[in-house]
């Protein structure tokens, strides 16, 4: 642990509670990062995949009425090419293309929306996004056609290839290291896999091409989990709050001013920021839901304006104005004054800016946690540990650590997928 890394006669060495705050703040704001799988992709790159997709193809039609019943039947037919069964449909690729089939037509999704939102957790305007979600709308129309479902498969494994391996090193030698970037390569890596996986299926490439490539992709996912540790301990920033606080009278039930924290966010609502990899105006995107579209509640908080020097001391004051803010304050509608409510009859007063926490570009909260200025070097640092724990590398990790019995065993599954199967009621 970096705080028992430090000699106990420091001056400068802040209590593991003050971590903690500053580690809640940051997790209550939605500001910590996920690097993790999607668990949609979990779910149907796997020897699951049959049984998640009757899930999602019963639950969603539960909710309908005959007339839309029907006219889903009818549509998702029609995208089939008036097939009502689907070759491979249950595993693998084939089995992830048909949930975002079934989630499209079910909605009711315009054809022309495809290029935006999220898929699996990262931009589908992203490349990566972009070739995956391709592909998957293409397979459909081709899946029971073993000569085009290899030829569509083939061409959409070397494009992901190739973007993959540009990818990775646009993160590892260009300096082009994110969380968005990691989650981007981490999904793309998973369907490349399993696209390589489902042409051993088709028998378009011998078994072991596959398995190198699945080791290749343990070893790059090892080299860029010690890259992002990096990166978050050169970019995670902490300034504490300037002036004198005094004592709060009365505090609501479970908060305490030193967690205290501010969301900035644009006066419609959304929450949009500029892009971890370049720069552009995107959304920001969060995995793991089963409908594959973006989680409304989950969207990583931002600072819509924060300066370009991250790095300074006066990063507190680089707020920007006008925002909306949870319960505990109002926002200070000037930089240097603020008059903060606790809500239960006491106020506190104070002269100056709160302090900022800043995990990555565009990930960044305020607070109020109280210390020395002098801590937060340390603080910085065990805070990037925290965050390096917090998330969930095991699971990704063990994707491309599969076991020689359970590999063979999603090589050779196999499963139709009968949009006329019925299902219980009591699902």
């Amino acid at each position: 642990m970096i705080l028992q890394a430090v000699g106990a006669s420091s001056l400068c060495l802040p209590s593991q509670t003050t971590v903690q705050q500053l580690f809640s703040v940051a997790r209550d704001a939605g500001a910590v990062p996920d690097i993790s799988l999607d668990p949609v992709l979990t779910a149907f790159l796997s020897m699951e995949s049959r049984a998640s997709l009757l899930h999602q193809y019963a639950s969603l039609q539960r909710g309908m009425t005959p007339e839309h019943l029907d006219a889903f039947r009818r549509n998702v037919t029609g995208e089939l090419g008036g097939s009502a069964r689907v070759r491979h449909g249950g595993v693998g690729v084939v089995a992830l293309a048909l949930s975002l089939l079934f989630d499209l037509v079910a909605k009711q999704v315009p054809e022309q929306q495809g290029a935006a939102g999220c898929l699996f957790g990262i931009r589908r305007s992203s490349r990566i996004g972009r070739l995956i979600h391709s592909y998957l709308r293409q397979i459909p129309g081709v899946a029971n056609d073993a000569e085009k479902m290899a030829e569509t498969t083939e061409l959409y494994d070397n494009w992901l290839k190739l973007e993959l391996i540009d990818h990775f090193e646009r993160m590892t030698n260009k300096k082009r290291m994110s969380s968005e970037a990691m989650r981007q390569w981490l999904a793309g890596a998973a369907v490349h896999l399993h696209m390589r996986i489902h042409q051993v299926r088709l028998k378009s490439v011998p078994p072991g091409s596959a398995e190198s490539l699945r080791l290749s992709y343990r070893t790059a996912f090892s080299q860029l989990v010690l890259d992002y540790a990096s990166y978050l301990r050169r970019n995670v920033r902490e300034t504490p709050p300037t002036g004198t606080h005094r004592p709060v009278v009365a505090q609501p039930v479970g908060q305490t001013p030193e967690a205290t924290t501010s969301h900035h966010l644009p006066h419609n609502g959304t929450e949009r920021g500029l892009s971890e990899t370049n720069g552009v105006g995107v959304a920001v995107c969060v995995g793991g839901n089963v409908s594959l579209a973006c989680p409304k509640g989950h969207l990583n908080r931002t600072t819509a304006d924060v300066r370009n020097s991250t790095t300074t001391t006066n990063q507190a004051a680089a707020l920007t104005r006008g925002s909306n803010e949870v319960i505990g304050h109002t926002s200070p509608s000037k930089r240097g004054a603020a008059n903060l409510s606790s809500g239960g009859g006491g106020t506190e007063h104070t002269t100056a800016s709160e302090g900022l926490l800043v995990i990555e570009t565009m990930r960044n909260v305020s607070h109020s946690v109280q210390h020395h200025a002098c801590e937060s070097p340390v603080i910085e640092q065990a805070l990037a540990t925290r965050l390096l724990d917090a998330q969930d590398l095991e699971e990704s990790r063990d994707f491309f650590l599969y076991s020689h019995t359970l590999f063979n065993d999603l090589l050779g599954q196999r499963g139709d997928f009968d949009l006329r199967i019925r299902w219980r009621k009591t699902l």
